[in-house]
This record gives C-alpha cells, sequence and structure tokens, in this order.
C-alpha cells in the first residue's frame, strides 16, 4: 500500500511517515496542501492523510479539488477542531474519515486499515485475487489457481497494482509513478516491457488475457 501524508507540522509529519513505514506502508509526504495536490492528483495512493489547516492550501479544498476531478481515493483527514462543523465540512468536502488531534498511534493505523479495508484495497487475510489470478501478500507469492507465479519483485508489484485496481484502467504515468516512482531515471517504454513479462507468465495457464491494453492511455486488469 502507498499512502501520501500532508502535515505542515514537520515533528508530527515525521512520526506519521514512521509509524506507517514500520507498519510495511510505503509513504510518500509533503508539508503543504499546493505541494500535496500536485502528488495526490497523480491517481497513484491508496490513501491520503491530509492535515486541513496547511500553508498553499487547506485539506478541505485539497478534497474538493480532488473529487471535482473525479478522483475516489480515500481520505483520512487530520483536525485540531473537535466540533462538529469541522468534522461535517470535511466529510461534506468528500473527505472518508477524520482524526482529532493529538491522536493514538494504534487509533492512526486503525483507521488507516479501515479504509483501506472498505476501498477493497486491504484483506485481513492479506490475499488479493480476481478470477483465477491471486496474491497472498503475507508471503509475497503469487498464483494462477494453485499454480505459483515465479514473479520478480517489480512483476509482482505490478500485479499487485492491477489487483488493487482491478476493472479500472491505469494510464502508463500512473503505473510508472507507482511501481517506478516519480525520481527514477528509467524511460516510460519500461512499463510497457514489464507488461510483457507478466503477461508472458501469465499466457502459461491462458490467463494473459486479463491484463488488456487501452490503445494510447494504458492498461486495465478485466476479464472478456
Amino acid at each position: 500500500m502507498r499512502i501520501l501524508a500532508v502535515e505542515d507540522e514537520r515533528a508530527l509529519l515525521e512520526a506519521i511517515c514512521g509509524v506507517l513505514q514500520e507498519e510495511g506502508y510505503q509513504v510518500d509526504r509533503a508539508e503543504r496542501g499546493d505541494e500535496g495536490y500536485l502528488l495526490a492528483e497523480r491517481g497513484i495512493y491508496d490513501l491520503l492523510v491530509l492535515d486541513i489547516m496547511m500553508p498553499g492550501m487547506d485539506g478541505v479544498a485539497l478534497v474538493k479539488k480532488l473529487r471535482a476531478k473525479g478522483q475516489m481515493t480515500p481520505v483520512l483527514l487530520l483536525t485540531a477542531k473537535d466540533s462538529v462543523e469541522s468534522r461535517v465540512e470535511g466529510l461534506d468536502a468528500g473527505a472518508d474519515d477524520y482524526l482529532v488531534k493529538p491522536f493514538a498511534v494504534e487509533e492512526l493505523l486503525a483507521r488507516t486499515r479501515a479504509l483501506l479495508r472498505r476501498n477493497g484495497k486491504y484483506t485481513t487475510d492479506g490475499e488479493l485475487s480476481y478470477g483465477p489470478i491471486s496474491l497472498r501478500t503475507n508471503e509475497h507469492d503469487a498464483y494462477v489457481d494453485v499454480h505459483p507465479l515465479k514473479l520478480t519483485s517489480k512483476e509482482y508489484d505490478l500485479l499487485q497494482y492491477f489487483l488493487h485496481n482491478r476493472e479500472q484502467i491505469l494510464t502508463r504515468d500512473q503505473i510508472f509513478d507507482r511501481i517506478w516512482g516519480i525520481d527514477s531515471e528509467a524511460n516510460y517504454g519500461i512499463v510497457d516491457l514489464y507488461v510483457h513479462y507478466l503477461r508472458k507468465k501469465l499466457a502459461d495457464y491462458d490467463c494473459d488475457h486479463y491484463i488488456r491494453t487501452v490503445r494510447n492511455v494504458g492498461y486495465i486488469l478485466k476479464e472478456s
């Protein structure tokens, strides 16, 4: 899972990122709302953790702008205001949950897990599946029915990203940024190359057709 944390209090931001990383999440960060928006709009995150009061753009405005563009990434808002009005404003803007500062680490993690489960991106048994294709994330193994797929680390990450976003079109930019990272020196052609590698391994079990090309856009994991 990849999470974006946006918080202008550096000490708190470091603490949030540290806690989430200890739980095995990949975490990107920003200290300003406008910087956070530029990262969030790329659509590569499974969850956004946003402070409400930030320079550049506040958390509520950030959520509204994302939702207006049709992006439905789950959002956990952090607020220092424990008022009904403040919470209602955030939820009405499109946030999925809120957490009042100061908060316990256990509650942050519990709400994170709950939002990921609600969005179908986290399972208690660590298994993701679509048709005959499955991942056992606790074991870092992939299967077609009962047959193990011998995937490289990048191939595994790519299949996991497809399964998390099954039946959704993923652009080459999104795949590149998610799997190789925004700052990677590789070129975008590597996306097509690794999709080819993954399809070749799925083809051994007649499942390569599950990854379909969307011409001039990217790919989608979808049954025929």
